[in-house]
């Protein structure tokens, strides 16, 4: 992946910092220019400046960028800026998002709070919009949107397995072998998001749709990586993950459904179908296993492990509504629409 396109004052100074040599003492300017992008943002989690500079300065720590020396993973400007920016983001989630308080650190009685905030809602949602109702340049749409995330999944959590011991240790890893094809490449969930994105003709390279996607999806993904990143935040991505996988398996199977109600094959529904059952029961591991067991073996995490699901939750729920009113209104929910080839599932 290259550099995606600058969307901002900020995004586009970060882009002359990583394309200078490494050490430039240029990266000691970031701070300001991030320090200014938040003075005068509106909503941090629809800010595409601020969000695209997250994404880009954590993206250094995954698989980084073709035309980036991968020596500005630990610039200490590059840093300086990324933790102002991280400082706002968990600022602003943790303003925004309702945490359920008064949960005893216990195993049962954080798996019962974890269910309860994950358990299906009625009305209206991504999952069953595209079961009944999606065209295909819908489909082709929640794949992009999906795809910032998926051509990656589980590698933010993964970050988790080394500040973690014991139980929950090995509840991580149990979830994160299924996630990673047990040992089978071609079984890697990413790998079968891939062969989803392909059956609808896009292109399923690494990063290709990063322009298209809006801020909020982005934020989403940057609290993954904001969570994954930090030791003191590993009760945050260990709820998150809780939180994911206990809201999947019902949504894939929609999901599922309504790429075949359009004529998808099982090639290209695989993803889907093998979420149906791998996170019917990585829910009760994750639930009960891993945010119970760690609750257990570390109390003060009661309430980052609740953050962290209800973070989750609420992004999940912003980048939903902003999908659905954008298809509802006749509108695409990217920044720039995706053509792909004919060939696809409809």
């Amino acid at each position: 992946m290259r550099l995606p396109v600058d969307r901002g004052p900020l995004s586009t100074e970060v882009r002359k910092v990583l394309q200078a040599e490494p050490g430039s003492a240029r990266a000691a300017d970031l701070v300001p220019v991030a320090a200014e992008a938040l003075r005068t943002t509106d909503d941090l989690l629809a800010d595409d400046d601020v969000q695209l500079t997250l994404f880009v300065l954590y993206e250094l720590h995954h698989r980084g960028f073709d035309d980036v020396d991968d020596r500005w993973e630990w610039d200490t400007g590059v840093l300086a800026a990324r933790g102002l920016l991280e400082r706002a983001l968990e600022s602003t989630l943790r303003e925004r998002v309702p945490v359920p308080d008064a949960v005893p650190a216990r195993r049962r009685a954080v798996a019962d709070a974890l269910f309860a905030m994950t358990a299906p809602r009625p009305g209206p949602s991504v999952a069953r919009y595209v079961w009944r109702h999606a065209e295909r340049e819908q489909l082709v749409e929640l794949l992009v949107q999906r795809s910032i995330y998926q051509l990656k999944e589980a590698d933010p959590h993964t970050w988790a397995i080394p500040r973690l011991t014991g139980a929950a240790k090995a509840a991580l890893v149990e979830i994160q072998a299924d996630e990673y094809g047990g040992g089978r490449a071609d079984r890697m969930h990413s790998a079968l998001f891939a062969r989803t994105m392909r059956g609808l003709g896009l292109d399923d390279t690494y990063g290709r749709y990063v322009d298209a996607v809006p801020a909020v999806t982005l934020a989403s993904l940057n609290t993954m990586s904001m969570f994954g990143l930090q030791r003191r935040l590993r009760g945050a991505i260990t709820g998150h993950l809780a939180a994911f996988e206990m809201t999947s398996s019902l949504p894939n199977r929609m999901y599922g459904d309504g790429f075949r109600r359009l004529g998808a094959d099982l090639d290209t529904t695989w993803y889907f179908d093998e979420h149906v059952e791998a996170d019917a029961v990585h829910e009760q591991i994750a639930g009960r296993d891993l945010a119970g067991g760690l609750a257990e073996q570390e109390p003060q995490l009661v309430a980052d492990i609740l953050f962290g699901a209800a973070a989750c939750l609420y992004l999940d729920d912003l980048v939903g509504t902003h999908m659905l009113g954008a298809w509802e209104r006749g509108e695409s929910s990217l920044r720039a629409p995706v053509t792909a080839a004919a060939e696809g599932a409809a």
